[in-house]
């Protein structure tokens, strides 16, 4: 199966000039979705995850259903203010300014084996910025995985784990 056919290219989306690669079409279409995670879960299985952590806010949608499938638990990474209770902050820079995202404190416990998922992988920053607040926590990373990777910004040179993407684009 191509999975390709059920990602929508979105010209001009959110500003002019961008091409959004739209990942509502293969989550619309059971057997296309159901194929997704099964390879995902081939290549996140290979590390014996403790946890998933998904990546706000389409990271969600590919890990928690990948979570269930492997036996394992699944915590999210928000932007700051968006997780109750106490949390774990990390600020990063942007291309013009900086971001912050969190964890909850003691979502993570040291050691426990981790691969971070989202739906796309561009110029790595957040995943980046992910993986730093996560071992600063304790956790052993073992990987990252992306429904889709845009090779041409090189988001991967930015990673110091083994990565995995289901479909790359490079333009």
């Amino acid at each position: 199966m191509n999975l390709k056919d059920y990602i929508r290219g979105v010209p001009d989306f959110p500003k002019p000039g961008i091409l959004f690669y739209d990942i509502s079409p293969l989550l619309a279409n059971g057997g296309a979705w159901r194929e997704a995670v099964a390879r995902l879960a081939e290549y996140v299985g290979e590390h014996k995850p403790d946890l998933l952590v998904g990546i706000e806010s389409r990271g969600f949608l590919v890990s928690a259903p990948l979570a269930l499938q492997l036996g394992c638990g699944f915590i999210m990474v928000r932007k700051r203010g968006k997780l109750p209770g106490l949390t774990i902050e990390h600020s990063y820079a942007l291309e013009y300014g900086t971001d912050t995202i969190a964890i909850q404190d003691g979502a993570v416990q040291s050691g426990q084996r981790v691969v971070v998922l989202d739906d796309l992988l561009a110029t790595g920053g957040t995943m980046a910025a992910t993986i730093d607040l996560l071992r600063r926590v304790g956790a052993d990373v073992r990987g990252a995985a992306f429904l889709i990777e845009l090779s041409f910004l090189n988001g991967r040179q930015r990673l110091d784990v083994p990565c995995s993407s289901l479909m790359t684009y490079d333009s």
